[in-house]
């Protein structure tokens, strides 16, 4: 019996309350530490495309942890997994905190994002069970606004702990909110029917190697000068191996890790692949400005957190405005506009120099939130809505997963590409600058260059800044046209009036 038709109708406002604490949680992680990143790079010594691993690490956990939920919430209840979740999130938490070293860093963001992969999943599949069907969309617009007050405040937040403390404090403000978190959900939460189930280990482990050796490729590629490495050769050649393994896996195992049948369903399927493009996207671009901001707008970071908060209230407000538009407008139209405005707003970045002003940052910002608002309220009802509901618990948790890795694989291309982007940029640059140039003779025309060895040293500088603002802005183009891959899947979409 689900939810919807147990509890009380009391207890429904106790537990959206406390699911959506614990999502806030996840939220608040995913964006918090962003704005640090430049600060984190030089307390742990590590370089502007390792930095970045301590966020990949962290989305890439949650990817790979999301798939076993549906057995653990099976055999244990949704209720003890969520409580042992939130717990271990926090703990881990407060050592990444306290970590002294970039190796420590990552170890401890893969604990956290291991623990952190119930929240999401568990708290979507719950709120759906809490409330009849015909509610689903109001649901999923109310979790999603529990959802968004981590993009909102996070950069805010983060921004004012790193400036006015550390930026370990990113990590420690977690405690108030696991605390909360758990208290709520043992109060209002009842615990779920058990069964018992088999897991597939085999499967999983297969698609732990395939996703953690692609992550490294990722990761490592442009350090090790792709595949002229035979490094990143054997990664390639394991996570192909593997994913092929799991598939065939999946296919042929008599209880596998995950039921094919999930994706026969033409809507979750189109959804996931999309969230797969959006998370690229938003993610991507989510580490890519904080870093652009800081170190070549030179911008503090508490002002990089508050000209980021804009993208949040943005997709606050539009998925509000698309729970109530539910129903009365196609949510394909919902979705098509939503993607539209997003890519012009990336667009529109691709066009920043270095004394960008703080309205376009936030005129920017606010477009790309309110159209990833649209798109992600309209896909999470769309997503479920012709699925069989034995199937929901998994589904919700591949449909996270999808979000999730295509996360990781963003910030990996988007830092990667930064650095190759940046190389070939200042390699074309120099050539045009030779001891022979005229204007490099005349004092006149560039009359900041001190002569001698003084003067070399700052022409280098600026010819690096340069060339890392080009690299920013192919980026951002970049995302801009991975984004517009995703919208003729919309089409394919069925809606509620469609099916009928």
């Amino acid at each position: 019996m689900s939810e919807a038709n147990s509890a009380p109708r009391a207890n429904r406002v106790g537990i959206t309350a406390s699911v959506m604490l614990a999502t806030t949680i996840y939220a608040l992680d995913s964006t918090i530490a962003n704005v640090a990143l430049p600060h984190m790079q030089g307390s742990l010594n590590a370089t502007r495309d390792q930095v970045s691993w301590a966020v990949t690490s962290f989305v890439a956990a949650m990817a790979i942890m999301t798939l076993p939920i549906g057995f653990l919430a099976q055999k244990f209840g949704r209720r003890r997994v969520f409580l042992s979740c939130i717990l271990g999130f926090t703990a881990s938490s407060m050592a990444c905190g306290a970590a002294g070293s970039l190796p420590e860093m990552v170890l401890y963001r893969i604990m956290q994002g291991a623990c952190g992969a119930a929240m999401v999943p568990l708290s979507q599949a719950i709120l759906l069970d809490t409330y009849p069907p015909e509610r689903h969309a109001s649901a999923m617009s109310i979790w999603g606004v529990g959802v968004m007050v981590g993009p909102v405040l996070g950069p805010i937040i983060g921004g004012w702990l790193t400036d006015a403390y550390s930026w370990r404090w990113v990590f420690y403000i977690n405690l108030p909110f696991g605390a909360l978190a758990f208290l709520g959900i043992m109060v209002f939460l009842g615990e779920s029917p058990k069964r018992e189930a088999s897991f597939d280990w085999f499967g999983f482990i297969a698609f732990a190697i395939a996703v953690g050796a692609l992550q490294l490729m990722l990761d490592r590629g442009e350090t090790n000068g792709w595949f002229e490495s035979g490094e990143t050769i054997i990664e390639a050649a394991t996570a192909g191996a593997a994913f092929y393994v799991f598939v065939v896996h999946l296919a042929t195992a008599e209880n596998p890790l995950v039921s094919l049948s999930i994706f026969r369903d033409r809507n979750f399927t189109l959804c996931t692949t999309l969230m797969l493009v959006v998370g690229m996207v938003f993610l991507g671009s989510m580490v890519l400005l904080p870093l652009f901001l800081q170190q070549l707008r030179g911008l503090t970071v508490l002002d990089t957190g508050i000209l980021l908060a804009p993208r949040g209230i943005g997709m606050m407000v539009s998925m509000v405005i698309a729970g109530r538009m539910s129903g009365r407008i196609d949510s394909r139209i919902l979705m098509s506009f939503g993607m539209v405005m997003a890519m012009y707003s990336m667009w529109a970045t691709s066009g920043f120099d270095m004394t960008v002003d703080d309205w376009r940052v936030t005129w920017t910002g606010l477009l790309q939130g309110g159209g990833l608002g649209f798109v992600f309220a309209s896909s999470s009802a769309l997503a479920f809505l012709t699925l069989p509901s034995q199937f929901r618990l998994q589904a919700t948790g591949l449909y996270s997963l999808f979000r999730n890795f295509g996360g990781s694989v963003g910030i990996a291309i988007s830092v990667g590409m930064l650095e190759h982007f940046a190389a070939v940029n200042r390699g074309e640059l120099g050539e045009r600058l030779t001891a022979f140039s005229p204007w490099f003779r005349n004092p006149e025309v560039m009359p900041w260059l001190p002569a001698g060895a003084a003067g070399a040293a700052m022409l280098d500088l600026e010819l690096g800044r340069q060339a890392l603002m080009i690299a920013y802005l192919n980026d951002f183009l970049l995302m801009a046209a991975i984004g517009f891959v995703g919208l003729p899947l919309i089409a394919l979409l069925r809606t509620p009036k469609s099916i009928r």
